[in-house]
């Protein structure tokens, strides 16, 4: 109760400051912020508060098998919102999220060194083969309600996952904390009012800042049993923040 109390107050923040931030300085730099782990930090957290370190690094192990699927959620979403409809983009999305991650994760959840190769091998993949941009941007002035509604669908979305999760054992719960809820919220608002051009530089932004992501999740894993809960996440939390600060400088110089 105090997990989904804590996400249903810091979900729609998030949310609202991302698409700020994206509307401020462009969808590419708004898709490498929410790429932090903003939703799948603070579950991994409570669990393993709750149930101790060991349960945290079985969860971080299938956290880490579902940030390939977040990258192949990215790649699927970006090439079908070119020819399709949001509804259709984000059903193939989250099918590539599905699969990807559940094959991951069987093949490869009891080899940490393989499993972590192939996590940060699948965005630099996903990277080279995401489309080009192509298109103009469209002025579009949103309406008042435009923002609360992100941040309610997003709010929604974190409760359905957080009751969820715990019922489905520690590396299921792990994996299922990464779908990319706040990716969700801001593709299919943004491919809705901005076309499929700026969804495609939001992608592009998220699998740029899904590098922090993966360090993260990997220094959770090798050293929560270690060094404690306390200071894997403060260990954890400053790698992903420095990865993530050179990413928006790439971004913003390339």
């Amino acid at each position: 109760m105090a997990l989904l109390i804590f996400k249903l107050g810091l979900t729609p923040a998030l949310i609202g400051a991302a698409t700020l931030v994206s509307r401020r300085w462009g969808p590419a730099i708004g898709g490498t912020l929410i790429a932090l782990p903003l939703t799948s930090g603070p579950v991994l957290f409570f669990l393993a508060l709750d149930h101790g370190p060991a349960f945290g690094v079985s969860a971080a192990t299938g956290s880490l098998a579902g940030t390939c699927g977040v990258a192949a959620f990215c790649l699927a979403y970006a090439w079908s919102a070119r020819r399709f409809e949001w509804p259709v983009a984000f059903g193939a999305a989250c099918l590539a999220y599905v699969l990807v991650s559940l094959v991951v994760q069987a093949a490869l959840g009891q080899s940490i060194g393989l499993l972590l190769v192939v996590a940060v091998a699948i965005p630099i993949v996903s990277l080279t083969l995401m489309p080009k941009v192509l298109g103009t941007p469209v002025v579009i002035v949103a309406p008042w309600w435009d923002i609360p509604a992100r941040m309610a669908v997003g709010a929604a979305l974190v409760a359905l996952i957080t009751e969820a999760a715990p019922s489905l054992g520690a590396q299921l719960s792990g994996l299922i904390s990464t779908f990319p809820v706040f990716v969700t919220v801001l593709a299919v608002f943004t491919h809705r009012r901005e076309g499929s051009w700026r969804v495609v530089q939001l992608m592009r932004g998220v699998l740029i800042g899904l590098f922090g992501t993966i360090a993260f999740f990997a220094i959770l894993r090798l050293s929560l049993e270690g060094i404690g809960i306390a200071a894997a996440f403060a260990l954890g939390i400053g790698m992903a923040l420095g990865i993530q600060v050179f990413a928006l400088r790439l971004i913003r110089t390339g």
